[in-house]
């Protein structure tokens, strides 16, 4: 396994002092690692993979030296833009080194790694994109002792070959680095506490869309606990980010009844011009957990923790918007979000974490679409 204190170091002997990205479970020591070894100037958690990129290459443009940018695989897809059409050699030609966590990841022998459903595909076409894309790369795993050799013989490739060049981290590769816990505020709700009142809040025919991660595993297991069954959510299992979209687009297909749009702040950050969409739909209820953190990745800092969203909301055009943190004030303020005849956004403010023996959607995604698709009039009888 790779000390992330040794990887840190092997960057900044290769030249190598400045790293953004968005947080991924596989890569959660060394993001860890970032946050106590470099200052905030140095090391910025990016709302978008494709933003991260962006600093990348305004990084090298100021300075000639290469950014690591660091992701899921599933953020692959939101690189290939900036990649493409400013980094690749044919255009600008701007190297930098992609560290990149291979969930579904394929083995040697050419079996796939069980993984959560939105891995499966994204884990058996990562070599596929970067071989389509250009982009050399090398494969590390928890037989690798050092990161310097490889980090080497990246920085050479991308600087050589005036493009990105990419890191492939299997699972475990990292060995364990505790950071020091961030400021939590003063509110003391868990988020499975505020998701248990919003769905006691909510009449029982109110859809809901819940965004990927830990949000949409506790509102199964609450379902599952209270017997009300799951047909109503819709778990955007994948996909960060376009939950909100999703709810919007069934609130415009369904408008004579409330929406409900489960979210999370790091979700929210990551298309948060989708808000001005969102906000001119009338019937749509969207809330928002805002813990401060990716916490399904690691519980990294997000920009939720300095933020108002419910400023950003109204800036938007939001209807009304409302703050909670409490389980009073989240069923008072869905009453209202209810009565109002107009958007509305709630911010929950909440602090990061979830209980050790929090479980997953047993429930196919196919088997959640088709109980969810029965419940719209239009859907029933195709």
């Amino acid at each position: 396994m790779i000390d992330p204190v040794e990887f840190v170091t092997s960057l900044e002997k290769l030249g190598i002092r400045f790293v953004t990205g968005v947080p991924d479970s596989l890569l959660k020591s060394v993001c860890a690692c970032f946050m106590s070894r470099f200052s905030p100037e140095e090391h910025i958690a990016a709302t978008h993979e494709g933003s991260a990129v962006g600093l990348a290459i305004g990084h090298y443009l100021g300075s000639g030296r290469p950014a690591l940018v660091y992701m899921q695989n599933s953020g692959l897809g939101n690189i290939v833009n900036p990649v493409a059409s400013l980094a690749a050699p044919e255009v600008y030609g701007i190297p930098m080194i992609l560290m990149i966590g291979w969930r579904g990841e394929i083995l040697e022998d050419g079996s796939q790694l069980k993984d959560e459903p939105q891995h499966v595909l994204q884990g058996q076409i990562t070599i596929g994109q970067l071989e389509i894309l250009g982009i050399p790369f090398r494969i590390v795993d928890s037989s690798t002792q050092t990161a310097e050799p490889v980090l080497s013989e990246l920085v050479d490739a991308a600087m050589s070959g005036s493009c990105p060049a990419a890191l492939l981290v299997r699972k475990q590769t990292f060995a364990p680095f505790k950071a020091a816990k961030h400021d939590q505020g003063d509110t003391q709700l868990l988020r499975e506490e505020a998701i248990c009142a919003l769905i006691a809040a909510l009449p029982d025919n109110v859809p809901i869309v819940s965004t990927t991660g830990m949000a949409s595993r506790e509102l199964f297991e609450l379902r599952e606990a209270s017997r009300r069954g799951h047909h109503m959510d819709f778990l955007t299992v994948g996909g960060m980010g376009h939950a909100g979209q999703i709810a919007a687009g069934i609130a415009l297909a369904e408008k004579d009844r409330p929406v409900v749009c489960l979210d999370g702040d790091g979700a929210v950050l990551m298309h948060m011009g989708a808000l001005t969409v969102s906000a001119a739909c009338p019937n749509l209820l969207h809330i928002v957990i805002n813990n401060g953190a990716y916490d399904s990745v690691g519980g990294q800092q997000s920009k939720g923790a300095f933020l108002d969203l419910t400023g950003i909301a109204a800036a938007c055009g939001y209807g009304r918007v409302f703050r909670a943190t409490t389980t009073d004030e989240i069923a008072t303020n869905v009453r209202a979000m209810l009565e109002c005849g107009a958007s509305s956004f709630l911010e929950i403010k909440c602090k990061p974490g979830a209980r050790g023996d929090l479980g997953r959607p047993t429930s196919t995604p196919v088997c959640i679409k088709k109980a969810f698709m029965g419940n719209f009039s239009k859907t029933r009888n195709p």
